[in-house]
Formats: C-alpha cells, structure tokens, sequence
C-alpha cells in the first residue's frame, strides 16, 4: 500500500503564519498644521490611550512630558505621536490650546 499524501511534516511549518504582519500604523493624517487628539483601545489589551500627532518632531519630548505631569499619568513619545495612558482629551486640548497650537479632537 503506497499512500503518497503528506500527513505531518515540520520542513515547511504553518504557512499560514508565515505571512508577513504588519503592526498597526497611524491613519496618515494632513499636514495642515492642526494636532489631532486621538482616543485608542485597539492592541492595548482593553485600555484606553490618549493619542496625540501632528505635533512638530522638535516639540515631541517637551510636550510628552508637560502633558504627562498635567494628566499624572504615563505615557511615552514615539513614531511620531505622544501616548498618555488613559482618558484626558480635554486636559490635553486646553493646555495645548493655552500654548498656541491649533487642536481638533479626532476619533472616537
């Protein structure tokens, strides 16, 4: 009895992991100037971020931390954006108000 079908075999693994994932990117946002603030709970294990762009890239680390101190929370400054744990979107848009930048809330 010659059986040639393939019942297990390690060589190849599962193709179906083998697709090439992408993390999630940031919606690519106008360049008009205007910082948009984001709230996000996706691929945070259920929590809630506050997510700000469009800030310049000179002003990331300063802001990160005023706002940090502001809201009491932590939070980080990558790729681009500021991510503050937690709900704080009308903090963040006064006090970003209050320095001069121009501020529209975004998302959800």
């Amino acid at each position: 009895m010659s059986d040639t079908r393939l019942v297990y075999s390690t060589d190849d693994g599962d193709q179906r992991r083998r697709q090439p994932t992408t993390g999630r990117e940031a919606p690519a946002l106008p360049r008009d100037g205007v910082v948009r603030i984001f709230r996000e709970k996706g691929n945070r294990g259920g929590k809630t971020v506050t997510v700000v762009r469009g800030l310049p890239p000179r002003d990331l680390d300063a802001v990160a931390a005023d706002l940090k101190r502001l809201c009491g929370a932590g939070g980080s400054a990558k790729s681009g954006a500021v991510e503050i744990q937690g709900d704080h979107r009308e903090k963040i848009a006064a006090r970003l108000t209050a320095q001069g930048y121009s501020v529209k809330l975004a998302g959800g």
